[in-house]
């Protein structure tokens, strides 16, 4: 009789075993094919050390090429405008200056009749001039300073520009991914079951 009940035990026992077995392999194979691997979302862009290069080189061939390389269409218009600015002033003080100039040589030919001398109401010519020589000599000095002044600051613009766009192209390149940066975090302190914030700076290889 004892013989019976200990083979009934022992055969409950091993089917338990069986069954825990089975159901562990279960487990474990339903594991395996839920398993799910995270990979870096984040990859980081390739450099291309002659890219400052390059925009500096477009941008001295043709204003606002290297901005347009740089896919910042939205600086084109500033800096033609301004390129143009410097343009425009220099060409108004080069065309004042040759009036002046003009003026000046008619007098100095015995002529009475340029636009600076002035007329009385009856339309001759005024006795003196409204403008004296000494005047337009004045004039064509100063004028001749601004128009280089108009010089300097159109090829500073323009040495602006090139400088720009280099630069511009050094910051795209410039490494914001996940593998180098300061993150904030909370740190919970079990002792005192308190919080504490602080800064975080990562940097992997």
């Amino acid at each position: 009789m004892q013989n019976r009940i200990i083979c009934v035990l022992f055969a409950i026992c091993f089917s338990g075993l069986s069954i825990a077995q089975e159901t562990t392999t279960g487990d474990q194979d339903d594991f395996t094919e839920e398993r799910v691997i995270i990979q870096d979302t984040v990859p980081s862009q390739p450099i291309d050390p002659l890219s400052p290069s390059k925009a500096a080189f477009y941008s001295a061939v043709l204003p606002g090429l290297g901005q347009a390389y740089n896919k910042k269409y939205w600086k084109i218009p500033i800096v033609y405008a301004a390129l143009g600015t410097g343009v425009y002033f220099y060409i108004d003080n080069t065309n004042e200056y040759n009036r002046y100039r003009d003026a000046y040589k008619r007098r100095l030919a015995g002529f009475d009749d340029d636009e600076f001398w002035g007329t009385d109401t009856n339309g001759d010519p005024l006795s003196t001039p409204a403008i004296s020589n000494d005047g337009l000599i004045r004039a064509q000095q100063s004028l001749r300073r601004n128009r280089e002044i108009s010089i300097l600051v159109t090829l500073g613009l323009y040495a602006l520009n090139i400088i720009d766009a280099n630069v511009d192209a050094h910051l795209l390149q410039y490494n914001v991914d996940e593998n180098l940066a300061v993150k904030p975090h909370l740190n919970f302190n079990e002792l005192d079951a308190t919080t504490n914030l602080g800064l975080t700076f990562n940097f992997k290889f």
